[in-house]
């Protein structure tokens, strides 16, 4: 008699995991003999508004990855050669595909610009290209016309078909391929402006829904996910309340920085009191950028290939690492 899905579910050993889990003494061993290239300066132009990367962080955490993602190119770059070689082709590297997940606020920003800095300095692929997908949302015209203005950011709001059309391009390996440009003191795509990536060794996408599948359709003739265009994914997490204490305190030093400029679109929260601006704050992000991450962002993190959990000063403390 044949087993249901169910009765193997059922069945399955509980404590099975695809990941293998390190603390932060563990996964710092990794590093090996990996060296340290950043030095105070470059950290310096490194960390968010929210959060200032150290030496020891990178040290401890971030070295071990580059030193794994090092590996994981050469490995597919090789892979390449020879499906090349099976084909009878000529084709120039592919380029390596790095996607990075993880709620509004959880420090993605820092921590792909991080990467990319330490990747471009391995000598087999220094040309390091990073992109966020916030360039793909859709104008705010647009978001107003489809009623969702308030969902910015969650899947529905971007253009899907032309992410999908950028990662194909530079999958394929084409010299120039545009992206559009995102302001974040606008709150808006800036018309007229783009992005060129000049086919890199590494492209870092960093996004709030990059890991996010596709509904199937039952006619197998699926359009492709953009995490499909991915060697390798990376989802940044954090308990919830941490995630909104950063917010929130992101929130009160725009008020004093971005927020003053009166051509941001946000410029109207600059003149709140620090009691009001704690309080949209709270509304923003519990009404808004909460759902998405228990919505959206938080249940594509079991599809990363490494997770990396970060504690209340921002350092991360433990790392998981997809073993099957």
């Amino acid at each position: 008699m044949l087993k249901t899905v169910d009765d193997m579910r059922r069945r399955a050993p509980i404590g099975l995991s695809p990941y293998r889990n390190f603390n932060r003494e563990e996964w710092a061993k990794l590093r090996m003999d990996t060296p340290m290239t950043l030095e105070e300066g470059d950290l310096q132009r490194l960390s968010g508004l929210n959060e200032a990367i150290s030496i020891s962080e990178v040290e401890a955490i971030y070295l071990p990855l580059s030193r794994l993602l090092n590996l994981y190119v050469a490995a597919a770059q090789g892979l390449h050669e020879v499906t090349t070689r099976f084909l009878g082709g000529s084709d120039g590297k592919m380029p390596f595909i790095i996607g990075l997940a993880g709620s509004v606020a959880v420090g993605k920003s820092t921590s792909a610009r991080v990467l990319q800095a330490l990747l471009a300095r391995w000598p087999d692929h220094p040309r390091v290209s990073l992109i966020t997908t916030d360039g793909f949302l859709l104008p705010n015209r647009e978001l107003e016309a489809l009623g969702i203005m308030n969902r910015k950011g969650f899947p529905e709001s971007y253009d899907t078909a032309r992410l999908l059309t950028f990662l194909a391009e530079v999958k394929a390996g084409h010299p120039l391929v545009d992206a559009p440009v995102y302001s974040h003191i606008q709150y808006d795509i800036i018309p007229g402006h783009k992005i060129t990536i000049e086919r890199p060794d590494i492209l870092i996408v960093e996004g709030l829904n990059v890991l996010q599948p596709a509904r199937l359709p039952k006619d197998g003739k699926a359009i492709p996910f953009v995490s499909d265009f991915f060697d390798f994914s990376v989802y940044l997490d954090a308990d919830a309340d941490l995630i909104e204490d950063w917010y929130v305190t992101r929130f009160m030093k725009l008020r004093q920085t971005g927020f003053r400029d009166p051509a941001a679109y946000f410029h109207r929260y600059a003149s709140l009191t620090d009691e009001e601006a704690r309080t949209t704050a709270l509304q923003i992000w519990r009404t808004i950028n909460y759902k998405n991450l228990e919505d959206n962002i938080l249940p594509t993190r079991q599809r990363a290939d490494l997770i990396l959990t970060k504690g209340h000063d921002h350092n991360i403390e433990s790392v998981s690492l997809r073993k099957l």
